[in-house]
């Protein structure tokens, strides 16, 4: 089955190459990048909208996801502005080339005095058929460490640990983060909602 992914993120399409290409899944990148506005205060909503603006132009089945990562004692920032928490103010504003460091830095410098690390990966899968789809979340509990560690990975991976680790997201090779992240947990749970399985 070929599925079109609402993304330009490389890294990204990887990964979920990596996992759905077992069970015959044909991944491709859309021609070009749409700008979808991610005006959606869930990750449901903003995977959604990907999703059925992708479809709309393309007309192929369209899976889309919005993840993130979320830190209950920053009162669950960054969430839905994972990618873009360097800009937006809440705590400042860091500055930079590259938003993964961006982000990290801003990350860091926020929890520098907290004691409650606890942090979790979250990820909404919508796959986009015709008139509507279907959906499924994912979570990797987890907490951030106090300095950046790994070189796989990106995003956050170099300070999130999984739980049951003493290692960072990236310093695990990607065949053992894709077997136990957010983002798997929620593919498989599309799966089974499919029946693809």
């Amino acid at each position: 089955m070929k599925i079109l992914v609402a993304t330009s993120n490389r890294k990204k399409l990887r990964e979920l190459m990596d996992i759905l290409s077992p069970y015959g899944f044909e991944l491709e990148l859309p021609e070009e990048t749409l700008e979808v506005e991610e005006t959606g205060t869930t990750f449901l909503e903003n995977a959604y909208l990907k999703a059925r603006a992708y479809y709309q132009r393309y007309r192929l089945p369209t899976l889309a996801e919005d993840s993130g990562l979320v830190v209950p004692s920053l009162g669950g920032y960054p969430g839905i502005y994972s990618s873009r928490f360097h800009s937006i103010d809440f705590g400042g504003v860091e500055h930079g080339k590259d938003p993964d460091r961006a982000n990290i830095k801003k990350l860091l410098r926020l929890m520098e005095n907290v004691e409650d690390r606890r942090a979790y990966y979250y990820a909404c899968v919508v796959l986009y058929i015709g008139d509507g789809g279907v959906f499924a979340e994912g979570r990797c509990e987890g907490a951030i460490s106090r300095e950046e560690k790994g070189s796989y990975g990106f995003g956050y991976d170099p300070v999130f640990i999984p739980e049951g680790y003493n290692k960072t997201m990236a310093e695990l090779p990607p065949e053992e983060k894709n077997r136990i992240s957010h983002r798997r947990r929620a593919l498989t749970r599309l799966l089974e909602v499919l029946r693809w399985k």
